[in-house]
């Protein structure tokens, strides 16, 4: 058969499925998703586009599936992705009903495609602009995108001081040894294909937005029509003794994840900080070290943001693999042996033997180039946006971790939130506006994190809870827990 010779298949007879009901389908042994919603019978495909979850498991609200694994949804009519993360729309199939049966209408190629890249522009030699953004995580990728999705025909240049490709950043801390070529969201010729630029190793150091340009490290400057910061945090530096000592290590890029993973191989590493990253190096070096270490200041993990009974049940799963435990202290001081470090001295004296120390205490927003230009920063340096993503300067928006956002669900309480999601949220958003399509960031906060094969995972803003209700058994990890105030 070749790829795009018909192919029709009885999935079942109308009245099998109810209104509101979805079911999954194989055909030729592809995976399909039927849906019956107000009468009318839609088939799309039912791996998530982010990490492959099957839809079917998911929850259908009207003409929309939420994935059950990372929350990303997608519009059962046509395909579309509504909701992030991932980045890609679902293939969308032709469905007949004739005679009580319901049949899909497809060809091979069609049924291969797990993944569909929405139809996007191209550069037009007559349109002058250009869209400038700082930054290639997923604010960014996402903003490239939608812009092109959108219709815009303009240049569109990303900048970025890393050596990479836009990658999966959420992969750092839980597969350590991934080669950065593996977590590349989009391949090289991807960006050649939808004319976005991509110039690596090239850092900002500041801007002028009266001139609109951004001058580099190297001397050189761009122009920009329309301008996008999504530089992302940046780890957040030890300040104790012994701080700048061989084999410290921290997490942003690709090559410290491996060599973080390469150094700890059958030695004894300490992790200072006990949230998520901490906690996710933590599982992941378990069975490959020596000896892993956890430094931190509250009662147990995860306290501020998840509890301490979800926290202590994180700990005990770390412990039964061998980590071990030092809460409510910090260090104090890290001692050496040739340049190299030897061990870690805690606040109440305790030595623990070091051969690697891995920082994870938490991060701060990369905003200084913006000093002393216009945009407004608040006292972290997390650079203020309204709902529509735009900074105190016209034409200059910014999006992601760098930002203070009003967030919708809380009234427009200003928050900074670092969460993969909301990133790229804020990227489509940023660049809707670009286009004066005036759309607000409506998203609902949504975070995941692994341990040992285990996921929790977190929809909403807790901040500030004054109790948890807790329904399910916590022990066993199967649990959902309601923070209310």
């Amino acid at each position: 058969m070749n790829g795009n010779e018909m192919i029709t298949q009885e999935l079942c007879k109308e009245l099998d499925m109810k209104d509101g009901e979805m079911k999954e389908f194989q055909v030729q042994g592809q995976s399909i998703l039927l849906v019956r919603n107000n009468g009318v019978f839609s088939a799309v495909g039912n791996k998530c586009s982010h990490f492959g979850a099957p839809l079917s498991k998911g929850v259908l609200v009207g003409d929309r599936v939420r994935c059950p694994w990372h929350g990303a949804c997608f519009n059962v009519r046509n395909g579309d992705i509504e909701e992030f993360p991932g980045l890609d729309s679902l293939p969308c199939f032709k469905v007949t009903v004739e005679n009580g049966s319901v049949c899909i209408v497809t060809n091979k190629k069609e049924l291969e495609s797990a993944k569909r890249v929405k139809c996007m522009s191209s550069r037009s030699a007559g349109d002058r602009s250009t869209v400038v953004i700082i930054g290639t995580g997923p604010a960014a990728l996402v903003c490239a995108e939608t812009l092109r999705q959108e219709g815009y025909t303009g240049r569109i240049v990303m900048v970025t001081r890393d050596k990479h490709m836009p990658y999966d950043r959420t992969k750092l801390s839980k597969s350590m040894n991934a080669k950065a070529v593996d977590i590349y969201l989009r391949p090289a010729e991807f960006y050649k294909d939808h004319d976005i630029e991509v110039w690596t190793e090239k850092e900002v150091v500041s801007i002028n937005s009266d001139d609109a340009r951004v001058k580099f490290k190297d001397g050189s400057f761009l122009q920009y029509s329309q301008l996008l910061i999504a530089t992302g945090s940046r780890p957040r530096e030890i300040k104790c003794p012994g701080s700048t000592l061989k084999n410290i290590f921290y997490l942003r890029f690709p090559e410290e994840a491996n060599a973080i993973s390469e150094a700890a191989n059958g030695k004894n590493v300490v992790i200072m900080g006990s949230s998520f990253i901490g906690m996710e190096i933590a599982a992941f070096l378990a069975d490959k070290a020596n000896s892993v270490s956890v430094i931190g200041r509250s009662d147990v993990p995860f306290q501020a943001v998840l509890g301490a009974q979800i926290g202590e049940v994180a700990m005990k799963l770390l412990k039964e693999q061998g980590v071990n435990f030092y809460m409510r202290t910090e260090v104090r001081e890290i001692r050496e042996d040739n340049g190299q470090v030897k061990e870690v001295i805690l606040r109440n004296g305790t030595q623990l033997p070091a051969d690697v120390v891995v920082a994870g205490i938490g991060v701060t927003p990369v905003s200084n180039f913006v000093k002393g230009s216009r945009v407004a920063v608040d006292t972290k340096g997390a650079i203020y946006v309204d709902q529509f993503m735009r900074t105190s300067v016209p034409d200059v928006y910014a999006a992601g971790d760098v930002v203070s956002f009003p967030l919708a669900m809380m009234d427009g309480h200003r928050v900074n939130i670092g969460h993969w999601q909301m990133a790229h949220a804020h990227g489509r958003i940023a660049a809707l506006n670009m286009l004066n399509k005036q759309v607000p960031i409506n998203s609902v906060p949504f975070f995941w994190t692994s341990l040992l094969g285990k996921s929790i995972r977190y929809a909403g803003f807790g901040e500030g809870y004054t109790e948890i209700v807790m329904k399910g058994t916590l022990e066993e990890l199967k649990f959902l827990a309601f923070y209310l105030k």
